[in-house]
Parts: structure tokens; sequence; C-alpha cells
């Protein structure tokens, strides 16, 4: 706080336009320095053409645009100046050095963003929805950090803080002026209150692990045997020759990662190797990561040839997964039948089954469907709410919860009023990190060490 801090905030590389942002209280004199010719009065929101040459020198290095936005109107609350010049690595770079030759210092990762937090232009939680938006891979995470960016979660997390103020506000006045014990009903009157909030607390952490897969993507790893489809069905679910189809046993040696998406969520493929009993060293590497990739999985596709018998490797790989969200895909249909659904569900009772030919489109397409009816429809409806997609805040509305359990059991119990409110005020602590009210610096530098340089 109180230095002048540059960085580029464009992208590295070439580009049409190249720009270096400037804020704090020596911006505006910066860009006098190093603009010519520049006007004695600059007007905030005007664009000035010019060259942009070095301090105390003609030496030009390119022709620029300057906007400069006065405090308290910019994204930091402060002076910016923003220098557009042309895109080159090289010309973009040495303007940044002239701005920190006269008097500018390099700006940390996110420091912009952590300027406009810190001057109350946006809560913790839009400042992360910043990052957010700048990393979606696809429609719908950049929809739900779009609505955070404007506060909707910010708003509701603090209306719940609100009615948890009032209620330990009035627990206050209990103990601080107590006529006498306090009676049943007020007892009553708080645990009321509190399971109100609680209900809240927990409708937010509902969409968290919808929220996690909407931001991240559902991670889904295809499973089974040698040679019973695995990568006709990665190929096919990508819409192109990605993994390498053979009849050979044993092709697939190592996990393929590619990424696909579903009306806007991002689909997170791995093909695995075939999983069996072998004595290829190298295989046996490759069959270790496919158990690996089905224990982080969001969803396993077992795919199993339909029309012959369940293996005992089968089995192995459906006990495995007994506790997973398991898609068992019967393929080779066009072969015939012999693996029936009730085979399958003796060892999963609820795993979702498809009797398919991945020889043709239409396979994959039936695959997309299950998917889509599994998953997306679930989140796709949820977009009118706020949808937790942080871990951070998962974490702070889990521990404001429990908080709340405890406070709410200790009123059931009639424990002091003083024991009820210490865990009902940890509550309001704990859910005042997500906006950014009661965060440590150490969860700031967290927050903030994630964004790129020049944000």
């Amino acid at each position: 706080m109180g230095d002048t801090i540059a960085a580029i905030s464009t992208p590295q590389g070439e580009g049409g336009i190249g720009i270096v942002r400037i804020s704090g209280e020596d911006a505006l004199n910066i860009m006098k320095k190093l603009l010519t010719p520049c006007p004695v009065n600059v007007k905030p929101r005007y664009a000035y053409y010019g060259n942009i040459c070095r301090v105390d020198s003609d030496e030009i290095i390119d022709e620029a645009i300057c906007l400069y936005m006065k405090a308290p109107h910019s994204y930091t609350c402060e002076d910016v100046v923003e220098i557009q010049a042309h895109g080159g690595t090289l010309s973009i770079r040495m303007i940044l050095r002239a701005v920190l030759e006269a008097g500018a210092r390099m700006a940390e990762p996110g420091e912009f963003t952590k300027l406009a937090f810190l001057n109350g232009r946006m809560d913790l939680a839009q400042a992360e929805a910043v990052i957010d938006v700048i990393k979606a891979k696809s429609e719908l995470p950049l929809q739900i950090a779009e609505r955070q960016l404007k506060g909707r979660l910010g708003a509701e997390v603090q209306n719940i803080r609100e009615s948890l103020r009032d209620v330990l506000a009035q627990m206050a006045v209990n103990i601080d002026f107590p006529d006498e014990d306090i009676e049943q009903v007020e007892f009553e009157k708080f645990r009321e209150d509190l399971t109100s909030v609680a209900e809240r607390v927990k409708k937010l952490l509902d969409t968290c692990d919808n929220g996690r897969i909407a931001k991240e993507g559902i991670r889904v790893a295809i499973v089974g045997k040698p040679n019973v489809g695995k990568s006709s069905l990665m190929n096919a679910l990508l819409g192109e020759e990605r993994a390498i189809v053979t009849n050979i046993p044993g092709t697939t040696r190592d996990t393929i990662e590619e990424s696909a998406n579903i009306h806007g969520i991002p689909l997170v493929l791995t093909d695995t190797a075939g999983i069996r009993e072998t004595a290829d060293v190298i295989e046996q590497i490759g069959i270790r990561k496919s158990h690996e990739e089905m224990e982080a999985a969001d969803l396993i596709i077992l795919v199993l040839d339909g029309s012959d018998r369940l293996s005992q490797e089968d089995l192995e790989i459906l006990k495995q997964n007994r506790e997973q969200k398991v898609l068992v895909i019967l393929n080779k249909e066009d072969l015939g039948t012999t693996i029936q659904e009730a085979d399958i569900n003796q060892v999963i009772p609820n795993a979702e089954i498809l009797r398919t030919s991945l020889l043709s489109m239409d396979g994959a397409d039936v695959v997309v469907q299950r998917i889509e009816k599994m998953f997306v429809s679930g989140i796709v409806n949820m977009t009118e709410r706020n949808i937790v997609t942080s871990e951070r805040h998962r974490d702070a509305l889990e521990r404001g919860m429990a908080s709340l359990k405890d406070s709410i059991h200790l009123l059931e119990i009639q424990e002091p009023i003083e024991i009820c409110e210490l865990e009902a005020h940890n509550a309001y602590e704990a859910l005042g990190e997500i906006v950014g009210e009661t965060a440590g610096e150490e969860i700031l530098d967290t927050v903030f060490s994630k964004f790129c340089l020049g944000k």
C-alpha cells in the first residue's frame, strides 16, 4: 500500500496490442514523464496518443495510446494509467522497464486485484472470481464466475452473517445483563434462529460437489480389460483419433488425458491401460496408474465386452469401484449379448448400465446422453442459484456449519449461554473468511498468489 506498481497486463507473445498497467499516486506523473507529447492537464478517461520515450531521453520505444483513470473510479480505486502499445514482446518489455525507471516498482502476482479488495471495491469472493473468469475453459464455469464477480455469492454470505450477528447480539445482551437464569423459551428461540442459519449454510454446502465439477470438469476414467473398446470410446467422445486402436491387447500402456465438454461443462477423459495380469513391467506401471485414476475420478466408465462372459478381472474392477459412481458400457452389442444386467447388479446394485456398439458414432452419442443425465442436467438447473466452486469457500462453510451444530447442541442440553455464544461466534468468523472480513494475511497471500502478473 502506498507504492506505485506496474506490470504487463496482456499475455506473453506477439499480438496486436500490449498493455502496461500502472497503479498508485505517482501513475499520472510517470505517464507525463514517458509520453511525448503529453498535455499539462490530463483529463481522466481521455485517450492520449504519442510516443513512449525513456526517462530524460528522446529515444522512442514505441508509439502508444495512454488512458488515465482517476481514483477512486478505477479497478484498484487508485490512480491508474494504461499504456497501450504494439504487442511485440520486446517493445512492451522495454516500455515496462521505462515505467520502472520512472519510479514504479514491479507488481506482485494479483496485486492489482488485491488493491481492489483492500480498497473496498470488491469482497474476497469477487476477487477470486476474477481468476476464475480468466481460467474458465468452457461456458458454464465462466457463467458461474461472472455471477460471483457481480457479488452474488458474497451478498448471500453477508446476509447469512447478518442473521447470525443478530443472534449473537441477543446472546450478548443475555450474557451482559442477566436478570435471572435464562428461561427455556429463550434457549429454544436461540436454537430456532441458529437452526435457520444452519439451513442456509447447508444450501450453499450442497452446491459444492456440483460447483467443483462445473469449474474443474467431470473427471472420467475409462477402464476395463484390454481390447474391449476403451480407446474406441475415447476417440468417439473426442471426435478424433487420439488413442491408438488395434486388436492387440495391451496397446495402451499409459494413461491418455484429453478434454471435451458437454453443454459447457468440461469433460476430462482419461483412457487407461487395460487391466489384466501381466509380466510386462511397463504394462504393470500403466495398470497401476489405471487404479490411481479410478480412485480420483468422478465417474468410472467400465467398458466390458458384452458378447463375452464376465471374467475374474471384470469382477475385480467392479468390486474395486463399488463405492464409486460407475457407468458400465456393455460394448460389442453387434456381436450378440452374453453378459446380463443382473450380473452387474449383483456386484454394484446402483450401477448405470448401457448396451451399445462403439463401431459407430451413435454408440458414443448414447454414452454422452447418459453422462449428461447423470451430471449435467442437475448442474445446469442450479445455475440460477449461487454455486460454491472454491475449496477455500467449502472449507469455511464446513467449519461454520460444524460450529453452528455445536452451538445448537449446547443450547439443547442447556449449557451456559457463554459457551453457546462462543461456538456461534466461531461460525460467524468462519463465514467472514469467504468475503475476506476475517481473512488473515496468510489467506490473502494464498488467494492472490494464484493470479498472473498484471491482474
